[in-house]
């Protein structure tokens, strides 16, 4: 750790015209970036499911219950539904209708993640910022891979900012506004969103020994106008469950919603006490933080040794919000029995401010020289790492692609010398340049390619396209969000075992092998229409990513047209084999 030991406080300075104009440029290519999963196929099973919950409050008019599989739904509270069903209804159920809301979420999280680091520091750290936070690779996953976690991470730096400006302003209308992002927060979440925003403003408080703050007036205020704000999701959670205790959820009846909002949906979790369990590992974050926060990482575990280092020489003169907020939740959630990778996205934003302050204050060229050999193994290792990627699955890598992966390495070898003399600018722009490289890769070819095997995507489009007469369509009870989802009719879910309440006329059922002959097998009169090949995308493994072994792990799907026992024998089909789907 001691090549990285000088650390200057940073202040402000003027930025060059030059280098201001090519902060811009990237930060703009960054959010161009962040789109490129925009109109890729809505992955199973979470987003799905999530796309597929606020689809069925449009059809059916109801933005109160939340309801899957005609079942009511207890887990996550409201407010990112809402807002899908809103885009929904301005654009129609699309894959880009869904992502978008979550997407302009983090934008917006960008934009507070600039204007707290410039508060707190100064205007190049808080672009630094934004960059680093728009090119940390989980970030980008979750702008393709769209569930709670874009909005979460926009509403709780927006809370974080306006709570600290109304702390050194005394200014009411921030503290108005810190409410309704943190009632936002906790209705996108629950109750643990306050984590990292009370973690934030308490924590700075504490380390800087001011006492009187903790028990200002404004405080207690806030905390009466959050409740008043979270009303919304209290009455839906009312209405829905606690008014109908006969309701059977989790195995159990008398159920209440807003108990399972306060403690269960997340204390339950933490202390695995709650209906949903999980199992935790003390290291879990930090391993996670390895990868989700590249290619950055290593920079932002050496940035928070240092913070502290000079931090505790001086409490009363540095800020305390990031590390507080940061630290905190790491803690908390390093703690808890239920863990998954997403979880660290919220505190990205602060993990980007503490990394960009960092680099700012580092001048020394020894220190410099490190921090350069550091980034060009991370930059050389994750360019591999696509390449190996490719070369065992061979992606549908289209020329436009190719063109724009081989510009992007040509301006990474060569833009950050035309940019700036500066070494660590120069260090960030490739670094920036290498995220480009790896994630218009993976939404732009591999995530495509993968997604092909997303059987109940797929397999609702061709019904889409194929059937005219709008048969209704049935499928077992396994993962059929995405089926549900992209369908344009109703999709009806049924137990495999007995299926019962099938239609009486002419119907498609999509299934596998298996369950088709066990129908046939009862009398059923089919026509195999499609075959269509399945994988868990979300659970990969080497050897699906193997196109040698990749076949040993697909497992047919197929779609089947039905009639009922006691029907006529269907007529013959005018199907063009040309339009079915080919092994893949």
């Amino acid at each position: 750790m001691t090549i990285f030991s000088d650390y200057i406080c940073p202040m402000e300075q003027t930025i060059p015209a030059k280098q201001l104009k090519w902060l811009y440029f990237f930060i703009a290519l960054a959010v161009s970036v962040n789109f490129s999963g925009l109109f890729v196929t809505i992955m199973g099973p979470d987003a799905a499911l999530y796309a597929t919950i606020s689809k069925t409050m449009v059809l059916h008019h109801n933005y109160v219950n939340l309801v899957v599989n005609g079942h009511d739904w207890l887990d996550k509270p409201h407010f990112p539904f809402w807002i899908a069903a809103i885009s929904f209804n301005l654009f129609g159920f699309t894959t880009w209708a869904y992502k978008l809301p979550g997407i302009l979420f983090l934008l917006m999280g960008a934009l507070y993640t600039y204007h707290l680091a410039k508060s707190l520091y100064n205007k190049q750290i808080g672009l630094w910022s934004v960059l680093i936070l728009l090119t940390a690779q989980h970030i980008l996953l979750s702008n393709n891979d769209v569930r709670a976690e874009p909005y979460l991470t926009g509403l709780i730096i927006a809370a974080v900012y306006h709570f600290y400006k109304a702390n050194v302003r005394n200014n009411y209308w921030h503290l108005l506004a810190g409410c309704i992002f943190t009632a936002c927060a906790i209705m996108t979440k629950g109750m643990f969103a306050i984590i990292p925003i009370g973690g934030a403003i308490v924590g700075q408080f504490i380390i800087t020994q001011q006492w009187k703050q903790l028990f200002n007036w404004k405080w207690l205020a806030a905390i009466v106008l959050v409740l008043i704000f979270i009303i919304p999701e209290l009455y839906c959670l009312y209405y829905q469950f606690d008014i109908h205790p006969e309701k059977l959820v989790f195995d159990h009846t008398h159920v209440s919603g807003i108990k399972f909002f306060f403690w269960d949906s997340q204390f339950g979790r933490f202390f695995n006490t709650g209906p949903i369990k999980g199992g935790g590992d003390p290291l879990f974050f930090v391993h996670t933080t390895l990868w989700a926060f590249l290619p950055w990482s290593l920079l932002f575990f050496v940035s928070i040794f240092r913070f502290i280092k000079t931090g505790i020489k001086n409490t009363k003169g540095q800020e305390w919000y990031c590390l507080s907020a940061a630290l905190l939740t790491f803690l908390l959630f390093s703690a808890s029995k239920f863990q998954l990778p997403h979880y660290m996205n919220i505190v990205f934003p602060f993990f980007a401010i503490i990394t960009a302050q960092y680099l700012y204050g580092v001048q020394l060229p020894k220190s410099i020289k490190a921090i350069r050999i550091t980034q060009i193994s991370v930059i050389a290792i994750m360019i591999a790492l696509i390449c190996t990627i490719e070369y065992f699955f061979y992606s549908a890598l289209t020329t436009p692609v190719l063109t724009i992966l081989f510009l992007l390495y040509v301006a990474m070898v060569m833009v950050p010398k035309i940019v700036s003399h500066d070494g660590i600018q120069r260090i960030i722009i490739s670094t920036v340049l290498v995220s480009f490289i790896v994630n218009i890769y993976l939404n732009m070819a591999f995530y495509p390619t993968l997604l092909q095997y997303q059987a109940g995507s797929q397999a609702a489009e061709w019904i889409n396209q194929h059937d005219l007469k709008k048969y209704p369509v049935i499928q077992p009870d396994d993962n059929a969000w995405p089926m549900e989802f992209y369908l344009n009719r109703p999709l009806q879910i049924i137990n495999p075992d007995t299926i019962k309440s099938v239609p009486k006329n002419t119907f498609y059922l999509y299934a596998n092998p298996g369950i088709i002959k066990n129908v046939k097998a009862k009398g059923w009169q089919l026509l195999i229409v499609d075959t269509l090949q399945y994988y868990t995308i979300t659970r990969l493994k080497g050897s699906f990513l193997n196109k040698k072994t990749r076949a040993s792990q697909l497992t047919p799907m197929q779609i089947a047209l039905v009639n009922p026992p006691g029907m006529p024998i269907l007529n013959k089909l005018n199907i063009n084999p040309a339009t079915m789907h080919k092994p893949l």
